[in-house]
Formats: structure tokens, C-alpha cells, sequence
């Protein structure tokens, strides 16, 4: 059964377990996740289940929902994916347990802190990024801070050091082919080429890793960014 792990301040607060084809989050206590909160609008989003998938929808609320970190309407879920509501972070997850829920308070605040503003103003650079290229892409990122894009805009996208690799990187005993982006449909696959741990995603080893938006990749001595195109 689906699990909805409900984290403030990097800590686990709930964990909802249901077998509902659809769940409700909002501030108000009528929801399935209550977020007590003035930054979390009344009826937030909604949770959508099926036999085979589970889709996050947005429910025009005041501050917005972000899918890691990326504001959405309507997305399809991953396991593990991160949902940001307000100053609450929802992994979706398959487990076993449920805790307690929340109050209700009236009336939703527009959010104004640091982490809002910079989580709205990072999802519009990278919406402006995909839309200008018309595709997700990586976003390699130097010592110096430069940036420099490259398209995920074939079925395969090969890394390393041979002239014939898409995205070259950095190291003089660097593999050939490091690693390579699989583009099945509307998902990312990165598949470690190189020798064990040569590939990480958010600082973790990695053989195959389905990509989200915002992880961080690191290929031997390169780093870099995925992004990925708005639905």
C-alpha cells in the first residue's frame, strides 16, 4: 500500500498509509493529511491513486506545490519523489505505519519566508531554462561556478572522455564512457558505466538511479545538474 511520509524541519511528523483512490491535503481538519500551517491553503493538493500509478495535483492553492522542487499542476509520482507544501516536505514511500494528524486554523497565509522565495525563484530559472531549449537537460557546473547546458534530447546521452561521448568529463584517467541518460518516455535513467561508486547522485553510489528534478550528479570529477521539462 501506499505510504505518505509527512517530515517539518527534516523530521518525521506522520506517516499516512491508505488504500483511498484519492487523499486530500490542505490545512482544514476534512483532509486526509492535515498541514497545520498558514502557509498550507485549505484544500492544498490532492493525492490520485490507481493500480499502477499515483498523481500529485495541485489544487490552485495560494503558495503552490513543488514535486522536487519543481512547481507543478498535476505530475505523475516516482517512489521516493518529494512533495513541498508550504514548510512541509511529503515523501512518497510504501510502508506500513500511521500516526496522528494536526488542528485546523482559518485563513492561509501567503508565504514570505527565505526558502518560498527562493524555491519559486529557482523553479522559474529552471522553467526558463527547459522552455528556451525546449527539453530537460543537464547543467554542468565548474569550480569557477560557470554553467554550461547540455540537451536530453535523444533516446541515449553518453558521458566520459572519448571524443565520441555527448558530454565529456573531466580527469586524465577518466574512462572512455563513463556513464550515460536512458530516455524512456518522460523518464531519466543514469546508468553508472565507469567502475564502482565513479557515478553518484546526491552523494550516493549509483548503478542505475531513475533522475529527478534538482539531483545533483557527480561523475568522477564533474558535477552536474539535472533539470527536468515541465509536463
Amino acid at each position: 500500500m501506499p505510504e505518505i511520509i509527512v517530515k517539518f524541519d527534516n523530521k518525521i511528523i506522520e506517516k499516512v498509509v491508505t488504500e483511498k483512490p484519492r487523499i486530500s491535503i490542505g490545512r482544514t481538519s476534512d483532509n486526509d493529511i492535515v498541514l497545520d500551517n498558514r502557509g498550507v491553503s485549505r484544500k492544498h493538493a490532492l493525492i490520485e491513486f490507481t493500480p499502477d500509478s499515483a498523481i500529485v495535483i495541485d489544487n490552485d492553492s495560494l503558495n503552490g506545490t513543488f514535486l522536487n522542487d519543481r512547481k507543478i499542476m498535476e505530475e505523475a509520482l516516482k517512489d521516493k519523489d518529494r512533495i513541498c507544501i508550504g514548510k512541509y516536505e511529503l515523501i512518497f514511500n510504501s510502508s506500513t505505519e500511521r500516526e496522528n494528524k494536526f488542528s485546523d486554523l482559518d485563513g492561509t497565509m501567503l508565504l514570505q519566508t527565505k526558502a518560498h522565495k527562493e524555491r519559486l525563484e529557482a523553479d522559474k530559472k529552471q522553467k526558463q531554462i527547459t522552455e528556451k531549449l525546449g527539453c530537460s537537460v543537464i547543467v554542468e557546473v565548474n569550480n569557477q561556478g560557470e554553467k554550461r547546458e547540455h540537451l536530453l534530447d535523444r533516446d541515449v546521452v553518453t558521458f566520459g572522455k572519448s571524443k565520441f561521448c555527448n558530454i565529456p568529463i573531466k580527469g586524465f584517467w577518466a574512462p572512455q564512457i563513463a556513464a550515460k541518460i536512458i530516455k524512456e518516455g518522460a523518464s531519466f535513467t543514469l546508468a553508472n558505466l565507469g567502475k564502482i561508486g565513479y557515478t553518484k547522485v546526491n552523494g550516493e553510489a549509483i548503478s542505475r538511479y531513475d533522475l529527478r528534478n534538482n539531483d545533483l550528479i557527480q561523475i568522477g570529477r564533474s558535477f552536474f545538474k539535472f533539470i527536468e521539462a515541465g509536463a
